[in-house]
C-alpha cells in the first residue's frame, strides 16, 4: 500500500498519516504545493520522532507521484463518490490518493480518475472526514479485507 496527498494544507494531518505509515511501513507520497514546511513543528510533532521512519517522497505534481509508486490499483478519495470502499475489494498492492483538506482532490483528477473514484461512507450531517481520520479508515480496511481474504484462501 501507498498513500499520496495532493497539497496537504494541515501539518497536523500529514504529520499524523506520517506516524500511520511509519506503523505500518506504508511509504507517504507528497504532491507540491504543501500549505507548511517539512520542518513544520506541528508536523513534527504529530508525527512525533517516527518521522524518520517513514518512506517519505515529495514530487512536483501528481503525474509525478504516480509515475513511482508501483503498478497495481489506484483509489482516489473523494467525499463525492458514487462508490465506497465497502464496494471494491481493496489490497496490498493499492494506492490511495487523497486531497487537500480544504476542497479535496481537484475537480480534473476526479474527472480524469472517475472510475477510480471512492468515498468513506457517513450521515449527511458532515461533508467530510478529517483527513488523517479517512487515511487511517481507508488504510485499515484495506488491511482487514486483505486479512479476511488470506484467512478463507482468497
Amino acid at each position: 500500500m501507498q498513500i499520496v496527498l495532493v497539497a496537504p494544507q494541515i501539518p497536523q494531518n500529514t504529520g499524523s498519516i506520517g506516524r500511520l505509515c511509519a506503523g505500518l511501513d506504508i511509504p507517504l507520497h507528497l504532491v507540491r504545493p504543501l500549505g507548511f514546511s517539512l520542518d513544520d513543528r506541528y508536523l513534527k510533532r504529530a508525527g512525533l520522532d517516527y518521522w524518520p521512519h517513514i518512506a517519505l517522497h515529495v514530487h512536483e505534481s501528481l503525474d509525478a507521484a504516480l509515475t513511482m509508486v508501483p503498478p497495481g490499483p489506484r483509489w482516489f478519495l473523494s467525499a463525492r463518490a458514487e462508490r465506497t470502499l465497502w464496494d471494491v475489494a481493496l489490497g496490498p498492492d493499492d494506492v490511495f490518493v487523497f486531497g487537500r483538506e480544504e476542497d479535496g482532490l481537484p475537480p480534473e483528477v476526479k474527472a480524469r480518475f472517475h472510475d477510480r473514484l471512492l468515498g468513506i461512507p457517513h450521515n449527511d450531517k458532515i461533508r467530510s472526514l478529517n483527513l488523517a481520520n479517512a487515511a487511517s479508515v481507508v488504510v485499515y480496511e484495506a488491511l482487514r479485507q486483505c486479512k479476511e481474504r488470506a484467512a478463507i484462501g482468497v
